[in-house]
């Protein structure tokens, strides 16, 4: 019994060695090839609805900071920091890179998608991400977002900062609120900000101007403005009022064009 307790032993401390030996050894030749391995190209995929930027522009980026990448070794080549490098431009959501077994450096780039333009009081526009960045206009590439421009006070002065002022943060709700619904999407082309700071909505058919103050209770204030398209307008014509009020809970106050007026229609 001592004899084959000995023996087990002994076969398995050997196994041990010869499996830790192995294991060095296949590190070794690991790094060894991971030291001689060398990109063969540079394949680049950018995701995503908008087109601010596109695959050339990342080879171009990549290339002239970080010198051509095809034909290095795989220890000359920084993949974090080309990442990192990527992932501050500002168009730029997430961005990954990785070498595959046959010496192609991987990039997939995430776009960030834009869902308003802003045009403030001094003129300086942006646009706002989905995440509530906001990101520099460029004349590469125009998304089809709302504008909103006006008495507007948010400043911009760099790419990715934050949106600040409660205005702004309404008019991306009404964005959002207003995606995926058919006749909104059809019907709103522009938002403007009045002297009061109301927010107006500019209609593609007919010449009212929609008031809605700012972005409580959405629901109610579209609810009864299209309340006014199906109901009131067809009666009165399009040359009856200049402006139509919901920024009040449960009204529809109508401006009338003939005398300036404002009387209740609902």
């Amino acid at each position: 019994m001592l004899k084959r307790i000995r023996w087990s032993l002994l076969f398995y401390t050997i196994l041990g060695l010869g499996a830790a030996v192995g294991l060095v050894v296949l590190m070794g030749l690991i790094e060894r090839k991971d030291a001689a391995q060398v990109c063969t190209s540079l394949k680049v995929n950018v995701e995503g609805k908008e087109t601010f930027i596109d695959q050339e522009d990342i080879s171009k980026m990549i290339n002239n900071q970080f010198g051509n990448v095809v034909g290095k070794s795989l220890r000359e080549i920084k993949l974090e920091d080309i990442e990192q490098a990527i992932e501050k431009l500002p168009y730029v959501s997430q961005a990954e890179i990785h070498m595959d077994m046959d010496g192609t450096v991987r990039v997939n780039v995430k776009q960030r998608e834009v869902v308003l333009r802003v045009i403030n009081s001094q003129g300086r526009e942006f646009y706002v991400d989905t995440e509530g960045h906001k990101v520099p206009v460029t004349l590469k590439y125009v998304p089809r977002v709302l504008v909103a421009n006006g008495n507007i006070k948010e400043s911009y002065n760099k790419p990715l900062e934050e949106v600040e002022t409660i205005l702004v943060k309404d008019l991306v709700r009404i964005v959002e609120h207003v995606r995926g619904n058919e006749l909104w999407e059809n019907q709103i082309v522009q938002m403007y900000v009045n002297q009061d700071k109301d927010i107006e909505l500019i209609p593609r058919v007919g010449k009212e101007v929609l008031l809605i103050g700012n972005a409580d209770s959405l629901d109610s204030k579209l609810r009864r403005l299209e309340l006014y398209y199906k109901n009131i307008l067809p009666k009165v014509g399009t040359e009856a009022y200049s402006r139509i009020n919901v920024k009040y809970g449960g009204q529809i106050i109508c401006e009338r064009v003939k005398d300036g007026l404002w009387i209740v229609c609902r």
